[in-house]
């Protein structure tokens, strides 16, 4: 009884009341957590039978969720023209018993962005997501912005770009979306997008290098380079190299680089061991398509491993990762046979 009178809960008869001090609150999406307002701090679980909860259903006819200038989730009930911040759904509660995950690994391969991101506030973040217009860089852009998130949508056309920031306003119209023209295939591009961005003055804790091509014929880009290495991998490092003093400045910050786990299926380095220039930016003749993929992937792990090991000392860390395989998206397009073979596997592999 003592450390119940010490923790301030021996006022209380019920389990389920909350003692003096204490608030009920729900996040956008819709799990409950605990405001204690004498020691100014939030926790998940109810602060005296330790659940965790979720409001079950839609929130009642007439009534809407809107988010104040402080992040705070707040209830508009347009029947009787009131606000309040208390959820009209908490009368109607369900028990969150989650099976807990082992300390190896928390996520798999059937977990959604949505799920990832759950009872998470981003208020407030600054988010870059390159080829955001479509496929895994919009949906990824998606959900961050209904989070909280700043998100800029960085695209090569405007058009599809401003296309994507409606649609993403179309599921929440608060959201704070922006598109922003970026040609990976033109460093030229590439150095005016940063130059566009540092402009706005504005912070950028989450850089996610997602925009790629794949299956492309052979072409050489505005600089002389072929357009697979220079999309998936260079004009990247150099828009990181651009933006990594904004990254330094609002760390804790984070770069993400989409890449592949093809990159196992290829190599770099000639028949000595050194690194083979010829290999990233091949000839015509000398080109493949998959392998040009393959190697840009390769490229955007090592990057990735390096820029991690100098930039988390200063609070930027970097990180890698494999989507997934053959995701239906519009990533084949550039041959009708990746399209057949990313048509047959499409109903083995995740959704968007």
């Amino acid at each position: 009884m003592a450390a119940l009178k010490y923790a301030g809960l021996e006022d209380t008869d019920s389990e389920e009341e909350l003692p003096p001090g204490w608030e009920e609150r729900t996040t956008k999406d819709g799990w409950v957590y605990y405001a204690n307002h004498l020691e100014e701090k939030t926790q998940w679980e109810h602060p005296k039978s330790g659940k965790r909860k979720r409001v079950a259903g839609d929130l009642p006819y007439g009534w809407e969720q809107e988010t104040d200038e402080n992040g705070q989730v707040y209830f508009v009930d347009h029947i009787n023209k009131r606000t309040t911040y208390l959820d009209p759904r908490l009368a109607f509660t369900v028990e969150d018993n989650p099976v807990k995950p082992t300390t190896r690994q928390k996520y798999d391969g059937n977990s959604t962005a949505m799920e990832i991101l759950q009872g998470r506030d981003l208020s407030g973040k600054v988010v870059i997501v390159t080829g955001a217009n479509s496929g895994i860089g919009f949906e990824t852009a998606k959900s961050l912005a209904l989070h909280g998130a700043c998100v800029i949508l960085a695209c090569r056309s405007p058009a599809r770009g401003d296309a994507a920031v409606q649609r993403i306003l179309g599921e929440w119209h608060k959201a704070k979306v922006e598109a922003m023209t970026l040609d990976l295939a033109s460093l030229q591009s590439v150095r005016h997008f940063a130059e566009a961005f540092k402009s706005k003055n504005l912070p950028l804790h989450i850089l996610i290098c997602n925009a790629a091509v794949f299956g492309a014929p052979w072409s050489l880009t505005e600089d002389g380079l072929e357009s697979t290495f220079q999309v998936n991998h260079l004009g990247h490092f150099y828009l990181v190299q651009l933006l990594e003093d904004v990254l330094r400045q609002s760390s804790p910050a984070r770069v993400v680089v989409v890449s592949s786990e093809s990159h196992r299926f290829t190599e770099i380095k000639d028949s000595s061991g050194k690194l083979d220039f010829g290999l990233l930016s091949p000839s015509k003749k000398e080109y493949w398509a998959m392998l040009a993929y393959n190697r840009s992937k390769l490229c955007n792990i090592l990057f990735s491993n390096e820029l991690n090991r100098r930039l988390s000392p200063h609070g930027v860390t970097s990180n890698s990762v494999h989507p997934g395989n053959m995701i239906y998206s519009s990533i084949h397009r550039n041959w009708w046979l990746y399209t057949l073979l990313f048509t047959l596997a499409r109903p083995f592999t995740k959704s968007m």
